[in-house]
């Protein structure tokens, strides 16, 4: 499992707390709810990304200002989402410090559970099938160097 900072120093830091937040928002459920009596669900989620990447690169220390032109937003939009004032920046700021509280979780809602579930069993069950056929065509392997050795 990759560790990911709350902290970011680095670009490729910033982006791993940018989709742990963006992610782990998304999979709470009560988002999940809003999202799905939402009839602008783009606008929705679009605005909690714009959020996580502000809130991400304000920890890493960037100003409003920066961010702002890193992400194509408005500077007066930036700060709403950092202080809270929006829905998105409020939800990313409740994930982000409960990723202090806790360390960063991402939990699956139960709704998924079984799903993936399902796709864990059936990956097991594919591993198993290669490793398999890797041994057939190792023997196979095995015994076309015999022939070739007769002939």
């Amino acid at each position: 499992m990759e560790e990911i900072p709350l902290k970011p120093l680095s670009r490729s830091d910033i982006h791993k707390l940018e989709t742990a937040l963006i992610v782990a928002t998304l999979l709470r459920k009560d988002v999940l709810e809003k999202i799905r009596e939402s009839t602008e669900r783009i606008t929705w989620i679009d605005s909690l990304a714009v959020a996580a990447a502000a809130l991400a690169r304000s920890k890493a220390g960037m100003s409003a200002a920066s961010i702002a032109d890193d992400i194509g937003r408005s500077e007066a939009t930036i700060r709403r989402h950092l202080t809270g004032k929006t829905e998105a920046g409020k939800l990313i700021l409740e994930t982000y410090n409960k990723f202090i509280k806790e360390g960063v979780r991402i939990e699956l809602p139960e709704t998924l559970a079984p799903e993936c579930e399902k796709l864990r069993e059936a990956l097991e069950e594919e591993k198993k099938k290669s490793a398999a056929l890797e041994e057939k065509l190792k023997d196979i392997k095995r015994k076309l160097e015999e022939l070739v050795n007769i002939i």
